[in-house]
């Protein structure tokens, strides 16, 4: 059996635990669209552990992205008991919003322009996204089954209860009864959600929590006094940043386009252009090629000028030869 070492929620050691148990659901990895790229990827369902069962509901579960973190070069994992796993690379489970997952399927159930389209149960909503899904052209890679998506995995995402609460949050809903619920796609409700997250994470409390965002406010020099409107906008846009990686580009692009940054991206043109000006007025003065080739020339002339024999061969130049014969005499035939 192959052994991986990863960094998980305490939950899926819970979930896991759960196996023991006939009556329990195995969890199992999905492989599943990425949001943002639409490769094949694996996330893993676990049931959260604070959560208190409902008789007659499903168990509430939540969704891991399982990301692979492997070295350059060969590397092993070696362990206090003498154990080692010959294999270097780091599973990282992470939890991850249903939603950001469903987005991308419900999009392709979406009516054309100016239909406001139909309520449909979830099951109907996502038998035609797979349906789509498999239309789209994929590139499987030979001999590897796990690079192309399965309809099976698809379909044990929609029966997790995360992910029927997540598509009523993204989606128009209507109950019919009180044991059914229909849902259309929204593009507004989509976009309206996305902002609530982003607001979220603009928060001064959570923005200011990532190095990486503090560095980059600085870095633009939002953290300056009397900047304070353009330190938010400055925040939004890095909310926005960290969700369009699970966002594809359109969706993206669609929930830039509810926000004004033009007085953030004037600001931040102004900076580029100044820095590129002090680097132009600092760089060292680079002389043409004709000009350095006129110059070389001139100084291996007065190089040559300037050069002189020894003194014996100076002294010989000042000799009187007249009525001598030439070195070359002696070798003629006589």
């Amino acid at each position: 059996m192959t052994t991986h070492v990863g960094i998980l929620p305490l939950d899926v050691l819970d979930t896991i635990s759960m196996k023991l148990s006939a009556d329990a659901a195995s969890p199992q990895f999905l492989r599943l669209p990425h949001p943002r790229t639409g490769i094949p990827s694996l996330f893993l369902p676990y049931r959260l552990k604070d959560t208190v069962p409902v008789p007659g509901q499903v168990d509430a579960w939540g969704i891991l992205e399982v990301q692979s973190v492997e070295p350059p070069n060969p590397r092993s994992w070696f362990f206090t008991e003498g154990q080692v796993v010959g294999d270097g690379k780091l599973l990282i489970m992470t939890p991850v919003d249903p939603a950001f997952l469903l987005i991308p399927l419900i999009e392709l159930t979406k009516p054309a322009e100016g239909h406001a389209g139909t309520f449909r149960a979830l099951d109907d909503i996502f038998d035609e996204a797979l349906v789509t899904l498999q239309k789209k052209p994929q590139k499987p890679i030979p001999g590897d089954p796990t690079s192309t998506l399965c309809e099976k995995d698809v379909l044990a995402l929609s029966a997790l209860d995360c992910a029927r609460s997540a598509l009523a949050r993204i989606c128009d809903t209507k109950d019919i009864t009180p044991e059914i619920t229909v849902y259309r796609y929204s593009s507004d409700a989509v976009v309206r959600y996305l902002r609530s997250k982003v607001a979220r994470l603009a928060a001064v409390g959570v923005s200011e929590a990532s190095k990486t965002i503090v560095r980059r406010l600085a870095r633009d020099g939002l953290m300056e006094d009397g900047k304070e409107a353009l330190l938010e906008l400055g925040r939004t846009k890095a909310a926005c940043d960290l969700l369009s990686q699970y966002l594809s580009p359109a969706t993206h692009a669609a929930l830039l386009a509810t926000y004004d940054f033009a007085p953030l991206d004037a600001h931040v043109k102004a900076l580029q252009d100044e820095a590129a000006a002090a680097a132009l007025a600092n760089a060292p003065l680079v002389k043409g090629k004709n000009s350095a080739k006129g110059e070389g020339e001139e100084d291996g002339k007065k190089r040559k000028a300037k050069a002189r024999g020894s003194v014996g061969v100076e002294k010989l130049k000042k000799a009187n030869v007249s009525g001598m014969s030439k070195i070359s005499t002696f070798f003629q035939k006589k």
